[in-house]
């Protein structure tokens, strides 16, 4: 297998953002909902795009929701943001080996960047697909279509690597092979449900399957 191009989901994936997500979420819904909400059900609204999830709760209340949202998640970012275990030198390491590396987000560019500066990933990653540079996020294969003519590299070798069942699909509708990772707080078996071509322990699994 000749694999010369592995793009990234960011939150959940390289990054742990999801106590800062759901923080964010149930801040939001004590401001704006009629109702208390569970973890368990917050849980459903990490991976999608906000305006999806909060659709979901009120429709004539979306922009506000988001607003909240968008605000709680950025200023308690450097509280709550760390990069899994083994990310950073796995990273670097695929860099230095050659790899063209990209970041492939329904997160806003902004809140990506500040993502990958807070746990030390910023000037790793060639190009950052984020959901304001798409019309349609995933499981839609625009994003890492986008990525791929961006980075001018071919889905045969390449790999989608993501802890969500949206980044799966995804990199099995634009063509590419596809890693799930085990720490999702989803829990594997949801994502093995999708089938990837690949599971991680840890994201230092990378450097065995590529021979680094």
């Amino acid at each position: 297998m000749t694999i010369r191009t592995i793009l990234f989901d960011l939150d959940g994936t390289l990054i742990d953002t999801n106590e800062l997500i759901i923080a964010s979420f149930s801040h939001t819904l004590e401001k704006h909902a009629d109702r208390k909400y569970t973890r368990e059900e917050i849980l459903n609204f990490i991976g999608p795009p906000l305006k999806d999830s909060f659709l979901s709760i009120d429709e004539s209340r979306v922009e506000e929701m988001i607003a909240t949202y968008k605000e709680h998640n950025l200023s308690n970012h450097s509280d709550y943001v760390v990069a899994y275990p083994t990310v950073v030198e796995t990273m670097k390491q695929l860099k230095k080996a050659g790899f063209q590396l990209g970041i492939v987000t329904t997160k806003i560019g902004a809140t990506a960047k500040l993502g990958l500066e807070i746990t030390g990933l910023e000037n790793i990653f060639e190009c950052l697909i984020a959901l304001e540079d798409v019309k349609h996020a995933k499981p839609h294969p625009e994003p890492i279509i986008k990525a791929l003519t961006e980075l001018n590299a071919q889905p045969a070798t390449t790999i989608m690597v993501g802890d969500n069942y949206h980044d799966i699909e995804a990199g099995k509708n634009a063509g590419t092979k596809t890693a799930g990772v085990a720490w999702t707080i989803k829990g594997r078996e949801t994502l093995e449900a999708y089938q990837p071509d690949f599971m991680l322990e840890e994201m230092s699994d990378l450097l065995k399957i590529l021979g680094v």
